[in-house]
């Protein structure tokens, strides 16, 4: 899973955030809390003003992350 999303984080680089939150450091835990993170992997895609517009628990395709990237820089639904 790494690769692909390292490879996303470059392909749209200056266009979307991307954060690591390491399940085991403590200092994360309130925001896992607030987020809802449950399980690893969990992704969590957020609009502009930090509300969670996507989830996805497990491993989605890039294909899955991708289609809903575009929809976000676009303005448009999420799928």
């Amino acid at each position: 899973m790494a690769p692909v999303v390292h490879g996303l984080e470059r392909d749209y680089a200056r266009k979307i955030g991307f954060v690591y939150l390491d399940i085991d450091d403590p200092a994360v835990t309130l925001l896992e809390q607030e987020l809802g993170y449950r399980l690893q992997p969990h992704l969590l895609l957020l609009d502009y003003e930090g509300n969670v517009v996507k989830q996805w628990v497990g491993l989605p395709s890039e294909k899955n992350l991708t289609t809903a990237f575009d929809a976000l820089l676009a303005g448009k639904p999420i799928p």
